[in-house]
């Protein structure tokens, strides 16, 4: 039986990364009070789906996502192809959207944006509870 195949960078959509970081985040959510974990899981889910949702809307495509605990955080890296780095945008009423980069930056103790010639990586850490 040989092995599944990695996802090509086109196959790579929020649900995957969402998955990976429900498959990192759980066990260190194990010891945790549930109502801890609860809002961990929730805070990670959300700035997981906002990096990759900002990737393909904005980003010219999710090119690379990567989850990982680290210490006492949880730290996420989410690259695209846009060298534009993200900036806040003033909240329109009339317009959906434009949140994502301030809750990212409001629910991560850290976050930091690489820019490279073909693209970008911006990694989010969330310092467990």
């Amino acid at each position: 039986m040989t092995a599944p195949a990695a996802p090509k960078i086109q196959d790579i959509a929020c649900h995957d990364a969402r998955a990976a970081v429900r498959a990192v985040m759980e066990p260190a959510c194990q010891s945790l009070p549930s109502s801890q974990a609860r809002r961990f899981r929730e805070d990670a889910l959300l700035v997981a789906s906002e990096l990759t949702s900002n990737a393909l809307l904005h980003g010219g495509g999710l090119t690379q996502f990567h989850a990982q605990i680290e210490g006492e955080s949880l730290l996420m890296q989410v690259s695209d192809r846009s060298t534009r780095a993200p900036h806040l945008v003033r909240p329109d009423p009339g317009r959906p959207g434009g949140f994502g980069w301030m809750i990212t930056q409001r629910l991560a103790s850290h976050v930091s944006v690489d820019i490279q010639p073909d693209g970008k990586t911006i990694t989010a850490a969330l310092a467990m509870p």
